[in-house]
């Protein structure tokens, strides 16, 4: 019986003990829903396999002591199939004792649904557009955005396993002043020359302008004898921006599709695929910034002061209003937001029922006005809109911090990251903390095969199930015969405890917008795993050292060497720990090996 059948059987009985009149004041309608009785694992396992706080919830409404209306419960819940024993504790507490039969019956409902098992549709019906990582592209994937590509990646998956439509997007900022600045860069070692003060530094600026040149080249194109005086127009007669040049513009629309290449590349190496590549200039080029900012006058939201376009955000909680559009006649970066927002709500390809923003820790001063922004439009902040705020990811390296970039400069891409430690430990370190809090990558220990490096560890849980698979095919043992009630051990049951919890955490997370909680309880579980491997037997174990044989010897292979049912359904609890492991792993992006 698993955590959520009790939730459902102590629901089912606080409506019967309501229906029968023994429920003091307790009407129907005051019972919360089923998934509001939450069934916990006790710390102490004398306590029972699961217990449950329901009496202490209705109690005031019953206007009964908690003790008093628990032993009600108690009353109903022994009587229930699959239960051995109840008892009420403390100012309350039901605690509950399956029988070995129910608490196993775990074992076939994982084995039965596969990789499917805890997999759900409560967020059916509903479209996610999840934006992450969303890097300038003015240079390689740092750390930050590395982390982002993890945890958003991550949770995209998890919230498909439970249900939700989830489209992956890429916010390119295409659009711009860093753009300028890139460009400029370019030119700069084009020619040789110092990098402008506000410019990109980094082997990788050399290596683009030298793909540029050589590509124009290759074009019939000499573009360092192309003007580099400001302003003009380009080759098909439209106007350059303020400080631009046609030797710029050139550098610009060459290298900025070379940099979206290599940030393609480097995400689909890291098993990132997006279904939607955004691009910020779109949203002038097709009008839809004029037509968001229409919009907004249209609701009485807009407002001319000084020469400039107001957003008057301060209606709906922002702390002051926003230019949109400045007095030169220039953009204010809000009007992209702006436009942005309206476009995910509204495209006519899976438009987002909820728009859930992956923003970087410096971009904690954009909630207020991003939320306002929101409620203009009609919406509701914290439902339609959600914004993530990620913090900083430390690299240590014999325990010092690691800075340099040989390509990049003073900082760590993920390219760095991966050639270091490879894709899943890279994936898996990034996303086992909660994107709320800094993180350090100890190289050294994510490069180990150590019991302390928790990808492996949780790896290396898979590899052995596989493992305990390949001797019991060699000793012939088989899930014939497997009677699952005799999975009665301490180990056992803790193993089937961490299993059926598994579809409670897994719904979970995604309501929390937390895949760390996914690795948490696969190390949970691995832990859980090797202790049972370490004193229970699949297959009986075989001594080899010739100073261990004899009497004691063949006590240790006897006390070891289950009975055909058991040995049986051990397999079969082995092989669903094996296949939750691997389904955990998988909505981490990381691979679950057969051998280590």
């Amino acid at each position: 019986m698993s955590p959520e059948a009790l939730s459902e059987l102590i629901f089912n009985i606080a409506n019967t003990l309501v229906s029968e009149g023994k429920a003091g004041t307790l009407t129907a309608d005051l019972i919360p829903p089923q998934a509001k009785f939450a069934v916990m694992r006790p710390k102490d396992r004398a306590h029972g396999d699961w217990a449950s706080n329901a009496a202490m919830q209705l109690a005031k409404k019953a206007g009964m002591k908690p003790r008093d209306f628990a032993e009600l419960f108690a009353a109903e819940l022994t009587n229930a199939d699959g239960i051995k024993s109840v008892e009420v504790a403390g100012p309350g507490f039901i605690n509950i004792t399956l029988d070995s039969a129910s608490a196993a019956a775990v074992v076939d409902a994982v084995l039965e649904a596969g990789d499917t098992y805890g997999k759900n549709d409560h967020l059916g019906g509903e479209t996610l557009n999840l934006e992450f990582v969303s890097a300038n592209p003015t240079g390689p994937i740092h750390i930050g955005g590395t982390r982002w590509a993890a945890v958003g990646d991550s949770m995209a998956r998890v919230l498909e396993a439970n249900g939700a439509k989830v489209v992956r997007e890429y916010y390119f900022n295409d659009h711009g002043e860093q753009i300028n600045r890139f460009a400029k860069s370019l030119v700069a070692a084009a020619h040789g020359e110092e990098t402008p003060i506000d410019g990109y530094k980094g082997a990788y600026i050399d290596e683009i302008a030298k793909r540029v040149i050589d590509e124009a080249n290759a074009d019939g194109v000499d573009v360092l004898s192309l003007p580099r005086v400001d302003g003009g127009a380009d080759q098909d007669g439209n106007p350059l921006g303020e400080g631009d040049s046609e030797q710029r513009e050139e550098f610009r629309k060459r290298a900025v599709p070379m940099m979206f290449d290599e940030i393609q590349r480097s995400m689909k190496n890291f098993r990132v695929n997006f279904d939607v590549w955004f691009h910020e200039n779109s949203l002038y080029s097709d009008g839809e910034v004029d037509q968001a900012i229409a919009d907004l006058r249209a609701r009485g939201d807009i407002y001319e002061k000084d020469g400039a376009t107001w957003f008057e955000s301060t209606k709906h909680g922002d702390d002051k209003d926003r230019v949109i559009i400045k007095s030169d006649g220039n953009y204010a970066y809000f009007a992209a937001d702006i436009a942005y927002y309206r476009n995910k709500r509204h495209r006519e390809t899976n438009p987002a029922d909820v728009a859930i923003y992956m923003l970087g820790a410096d971009h904690h001063g954009y909630i207020g006005r991003m939320m306002a922004m929101c409620e203009a439009f009609g919406d509701k902040p914290g439902e339609n809109m959600q914004i993530l705020i990620g913090q900083l990811v430390n690299v240590m390296k014999d325990g010092k911090a690691v800075r340099m970039s040989k390509r990049a400069g003073n900082v760590v891409t993920i390219d760095d990251l991966t050639d270091a430690i490879g894709v899943d430990a890279s994936r898996y370190s990034l996303a086992r903390t909660d994107y709320n809090s800094p993180v350090d990558i100890d190289l050294n220990l994510l490069s180990s095969h150590s019991n302390e490096n928790p990808v492996y560890y949780v790896q290396y849980a898979h590899a052995r199930s596989c493992n305990v698979d390949r001797n019991a095919a060699a000793a012939g043992i088989t899930y014939e015969g497997a009677d699952v009630s005799l999975l009665d051990t301490t180990a056992d049951g803790e193993v089937l405890a961490a299993l059926a919890q598994w579809p409670a955490l897994l719904r979970e997370a995604g309501d929390l917008r937390a895949p760390h909680r996914v690795a948490h309880y696969l190390e949970d579980l691995a832990a859980t795993y090797h202790k049972w491997y370490n004193v229970e037997r699949v297959v009986p174990m075989e001594l080899t050292d010739p100073e261990a044989r004899g009497k004691q010897a063949d006590a240790i292979r006897i006390a070891k060497a289950p009975e055909p049912a058991r040995a049986a359904a051990r397999l079969k609890l082995n092989d669903a720990v094996k296949t939750v492991i691997a389904e955990g792993l998988d909505l981490l992006g990381v691979t679950a090996p057969d051998k280590m």
